[in-house]
């Protein structure tokens, strides 16, 4: 971490930890994590009871799916396809090496990679636990714009990882950047790119509205509990740095 983000969070470790004790700055962090992992796991859960009894939000599917196929155009499925493709198998792994590496060498640390590769096998797991835990069938091929998808639909895996790759990258960035308008840019095009990600698979017919939301959410709170890890251990090794 560059010198100036760096004092000024060891600043307001070392004011936070003299106001809530020794320990208290850990603990508030876990619980600043921990709890909005915890209610955005319960939101996902909420979709996954929707999607099983086939009611709630789950009754937006068809219609969301509808409402896609009538702007469909060869010229914007080509264009949506691109974009999708981007936050896939080969797309994200390349994008987020390319930006690990830049990160690793700008900050001197392995700490990008190890975070980064983390955020993204603890969210592959969760793909491939879901799918096969759901066994969810994708919307009909006859809906879908091709190159068709065969694989389970719930959750979109486009979705969960380009959520927690990039929210990951987005956070480090965040962390490293000293301007406030670089970092504003950063989340801005980071929350855009998922966005973007996650509705294409439901406008290309590849998923449903709920496998894209329950995947931002499972995300979300995966990412939730990566920071929380990342800023407890960073707390702790700056609690034992001399005052600035």
């Amino acid at each position: 971490m560059s010198d100036a983000p760096a004092a000024r969070l060891q600043h307001q470790v070392s004011r936070a930890a003299q106001a809530l004790g020794k320990h208290g700055v850990l603990l508030l962090t876990l619980a600043a994590g921990l709890v909005p992992a915890l209610l955005l796991a319960l939101l996902a859960g909420g979709v996954y009871d929707a999607v099983a009894e086939e009611d709630g939000v789950a009754a937006l599917d068809q219609p969301v799916l509808t409402a896609a196929q009538s702007i469909r155009s060869p010229g914007l499925d080509t264009a949506v396809t691109w974009l999708t493709n981007l936050g896939g198998t080969i797309g994200l792994p390349l994008l987020s090496a390319a930006a690990v590496a830049v990160l690793c060498r700008w900050q001197r640390s392995w700490t990008p990679l190890i975070l980064t590769a983390s955020a993204a096998a603890g969210s592959l797991l969760m793909t491939i636990a879901g799918k096969a835990l759901v066994g969810r069938s994708r919307p009909a091929l006859s809906d879908a714009v091709p190159p068709y998808e065969y694989s389970a639909s719930f959750p979109s895996g486009h979705s969960l990882n380009s959520m927690v790759v990039t929210g990951t990258v987005a956070y480090l960035l965040f962390l490293y950047l000293d301007s406030r308008w670089a970092r504003i840019i950063t989340v801005v095009l980071a929350a855009g790119f998922i966005a973007a990600v996650g509705l294409s698979r439901v406008y290309l017919g590849h998923h449903w509205l709920t496998d894209v939301l329950v995947a931002w959410f499972l995300g979300l709170a995966w990412l939730a509990i990566l920071i929380t890890v990342h800023q407890l251990l960073h707390a702790r090794r700056l609690r034992n740095l001399p005052a600035p």
